[in-house]
C-alpha cells in the first residue's frame, strides 16, 4: 500500500508517497480502507522530529481516518462488519491506504456525511469533547474562551460549547477567521495580534472573567490568560505553540484566583488506573461518550446541528503543500487529505 512517509526529520520537502507493508489486524483490531485523513499540528511536529509517535503506534503520519472496514481481526466483538463506513481516532497511520484500529476506538459515520466531512471530526471534535467534558466539566451558563478559534479544535469547541449551553468567545488572529468563528456560534471574537484579548474577555464578561480556557498556546499567553480567568477557573492546556517558557509569579497569581491548570494530551493516552486496580482505556470511554452524546447532532435536522469544517482538500501525493499551509496558519478548520484507491 501506499502511505505518507519521510526518511528523515525535516521540512515538508522530506515527504513523499512511500510503499510500505499492508498492516493486517490483530486481536481486537479491524482494518479499514482509509479514503480520507486529515493533518494535525502533531503531524508537523513529527515530521521535524520533535512528537515521536507512542511506544507501539505506527510511524505513519496521521492520527484520524474515515473510510470502510476492510477486515476484523480475531476477538472481535461484532459491533462492526465488513463495508461499513466509520470514522477512526488514531495513534498514527492515518495517512495510508489501510490502517488498523482497536474496535473501540471506531465510530459510525453519520447519514449523508461523505468521507472528506467525516475525516474532519476524530481528532479535533474528540480532543475538543475531552477538553471540555472529562477535563473542564463544562457547566451551563460557564464563558468558555477558546484560544486559536478558527483552528479544527476550535471550530468543534465552539460549537460543543454551545451544546453544552455554555457561552464560547474565542482569540484568532484575522477579521476572516473571527468572521468564521461568529458563524459557528462564537458569542464574540478578539484579533491578538491586534487587541489585548485580556481586556476585551473583561469587558466582555463584565469584570468576572471566563470560566474556562482552552489553551494550545502556552507561554507566551499566561499573564493574559490569569488576567481574564475567574476566580476559581480552569486553565486546561492543550498545546505549546509559543513555548512552554514562563518568566513571573505564576504559581501566586494562580494561587490569589484559586485557580486550576490542567494539562491534556490525547495521542499518547491509552489506559488509565482505576483506584489503582483495574485499567480503563481512556480512548475508548471518550469515543463512547462522543458517540452517544455528541455525534447525533452531526444528523441531518438534528438541533442545533453539529458540522465539522473543511477548509481544503489535498490528495496524499501533495501532502507536502498541505503541511505548508498548515505550518503557515492559512487555514480556518480543516486540511484533508484525500487517499487514493
Amino acid at each position: 500500500m501506499f502511505a505518507a512517509y519521510f526518511d528523515c526529520p525535516g521540512g515538508p520537502e522530506n515527504l513523499y508517497m512511500k510503499e510500505v507493508v499492508k498492516p493486517n489486524p490483530g486481536e481486537g483490531e479491524v482494518l479499514v480502507k482509509v479514503s480520507a485523513s486529515a493533518l494535525n499540528r502533531a503531524d508537523l511536529l513529527q515530521r521535524r522530529g520533535k512528537y515521536p509517535p507512542p511506544k507501539g503506534a505506527s510511524d505513519i503520519l496521521g492520527l484520524e481516518a474515515a473510510g470502510s472496514v476492510a477486515g476484523l481481526g480475531p476477538g472481535c466483538r461484532g459491533r462492526w462488519k465488513v463495508g461499513d463506513a466509520v470514522m477512526a481516532l488514531l495513534s498514527g497511520g492515518g495517512q495510508a491506504q489501510y490502517v488498523t484500529v482497536p474496535e473501540g476506538h471506531l465510530m459510525p459515520i453519520p447519514k449523508d456525511m461523505t468521507f472528506i466531512q467525516a475525516a474532519a471530526i476524530p481528532e479535533a471534535w474528540l480532543t475538543a469533547f475531552q477538553l471540555l467534558h472529562f477535563v473542564g466539566k463544562v457547566q451551563e451558563g460557564e464563558t468558555v474562551l477558546i484560544h486559536a478559534g478558527a483552528s479544527g479544535v476550535g471550530m468543534a469547541a465552539i460549537q460543543l460549547v454551545r451544546l453544552a449551553k455554555a457561552i464560547p468567545i474565542v482569540t484568532a488572529g484575522t477579521q476572516e477567521k473571527l468572521k468564521a468563528t461568529a458563524n459557528a456560534g462564537a458569542a464574540a471574537g478578539f484579533n491578538y495580534k491586534t487587541e489585548d484579548f485580556s481586556a476585551k474577555v473583561l469587558e466582555f464578561t463584565q469584570g468576572s472573567g471566563v470560566d474556562i480556557i482552552l489553551d494550545c498556546v502556552g507561554g507566551s499567553y499566561w499573564e493574559k490568560n490569569l488576567n481574564c480567568l475567574s476566580t476559581d477557573g480552569r486553565w486546561i492546556i492543550y498545546g505549546l505553540l509559543s513555548g512552554g517558557e514562563v518568566h513571573g509569579h505564576l504559581l501566586a497569581r494562580l494561587l490569589s484566583k484559586r485557580a486550576s491548570i490542567h494539562t491534556s494530551l490525547l495521542r499518547s493516552r491509552d489506559k488509565e488506573a482505576n483506584n489503582g486496580y483495574q485499567l480503563i482505556n481512556l480512548k475508548e470511554r471518550l469515543v463512547r461518550a462522543f458517540t452517544e452524546d455528541a455525534l447525533p447532532y452531526f444528523a441531518e435536522g438534528a438541533s442545533p446541528r453539529l458540522q465539522p469544517l473543511v477548509d481544503s482538500v489535498y490528495p496524499l501525493h501533495k501532502i507536502a503543500e498541505a503541511h505548508r499551509v498548515m505550518e503557515e496558519n492559512k487555514n480556518i478548520g480543516k486540511i484533508v487529505i484525500e487517499v487514493p484507491v
